[in-house]
């Protein structure tokens, strides 16, 4: 291999070593980064949506959007760009996040799963890769959302590396502007929104993830599109590196564990673990990058990007005031049997809709 596929492998081994050490430190498990897990409890955080076991204001988003801006500043890379299907892309957004809550993670988070055993991740990835199949043949038929320009005032591109500076204050603060009803911020005080490890931990960790998916342009649905299109596998062999940190790790702390049952904040609906992904694959390609390109692309100045991210925490919002998320499998008590999890009937329909709103983009956004 060449040096630039060295570096994008050993950026994987890092991140996701830094994945599980953050599950060590306090992470929910198999969580360590999840760019739509984490959104969604910063819709919480700031009341969008009052589901108590998901809100708190995660510093490895915050990390992850400072750390793309500052080493795109460094680097010469910061451009403020947009005018590319702006508003179209915010709500592609939103129904990325429905994917990506019906199956219970982001494609980053899809890794780290199988990297824990989890078998029901592996049927996700097969969803996942069909989906950005799906986008691909969009692609060779012309598809295209339209060229960004660049901004003559880079402050436009700051807006989003600015937002994450406030969140962070408020974090720190631990800020109730309402004391009376409660937040925001709200913060849970039981379920995966009340598992983190400490913020100096996990603002670092951001930082670096952010540093390192920069430099290495890290996409999953880029690496599996560059693939199919012009099998180049420099972009897989990052998520093949996380993957091997991620499993390492997990092995040596004890946190491995294979199978499709008592997996943790997972379902074994199969059916829906396949359609959330697929929808979060296809709708991935059509934008240009998955959930964790989108973010660190917002970071260095692409207004376009800085919608869908915006887009997917205001879709957590909806998703769960609308009760459309997927519910997390449950062993068996004295006074219910076990359950497999997953979405009901209005999360199937979104998602199905989902679907079938992006097919339409993808036809009718093809160049002549």
């Amino acid at each position: 291999m060449d040096r630039g596929k060295w570096l994008i492998l050993v950026s994987g081994l890092i991140i996701g070593a830094i994945a599980v050490t953050l599950v060590k430190l306090g992470n929910p498990p198999n969580m360590g980064f999840c760019i739509a897990c984490f959104e969604r409890d910063i819709a919480g955080a700031l009341g969008l949506h009052r589901a108590a076991v998901a809100q708190y204001m995660r510093p490895e988003i915050i990390g992850l959007v400072l750390g793309s801006a500052l080493t795109a500043l460094f680097a010469g890379e910061y451009r403020a760009r947009g005018g590319s299907a702006t508003l179209l892309r915010f709500f592609m957004g939103v129904f990325m996040m429905v994917g990506a809550l019906v199956f219970l993670g982001c494609p980053l988070r899809d890794i780290l799963r199988m990297a824990g055993g989890d078998y029901n991740a592996v049927v996700g990835l097969f969803g996942f890769i069909l989906g950005v199949g799906t986008g691909v043949f969009f692609l060779k038929q012309g598809f295209d959302l339209g060229r960004a320009k660049i901004s003559s005032s880079p402050l436009g591109g700051l807006i989003m590396p600015a937002l994450m500076l406030f969140f962070l204050y408020l974090l720190l603060k631990g800020t109730v502007f309402n004391p009376a009803d409660g937040g925001p911020l709200f913060f849970s005080q039981k379920g995966p929104g009340s598992m983190h490890a400490a913020i100096a931990f996990s603002l670092g960790a951001g930082l670096i993830v952010g540093f390192l998916a920069q430099r290495t342009r890290l996409c999953l649905s880029g690496g599996i599109r560059d693939f199919i299109l012009i099998r180049d596998n420099t972009l897989l062999l990052g998520f093949i590196g996380i993957f091997i940190g991620a499993l390492v790790l997990n092995i040596a702390f004890g946190l491995f564990k294979a199978g499709f049952a008592g997996q943790p904040i997972a379902h074994s609906n199969h059916i829906w673990n396949f359609l959330g992904l697929y929808l979060v694959g296809l709708t991935a390609t059509l934008l240009g990058g998955c959930p964790l390109r989108q973010l660190i692309l917002s970071g260095q100045g692409d207004m376009d990007a800085a919608a869908v991210v915006i887009g997917m925490i205001v879709g957590a919002g909806v998703i769960h005031n609308f009760g459309l998320a997927s519910s997390a499998m449950a062993a068996a008590t004295a006074t219910a049997p076990a359950t497999i999890g997953g979405p009901n009937i209005f999360g199937q329909i979104a998602c199905v809709a989902g679907i079938l709103i992006m097919l339409v983009i993808g036809y009718t956004y093809r160049e002549e």
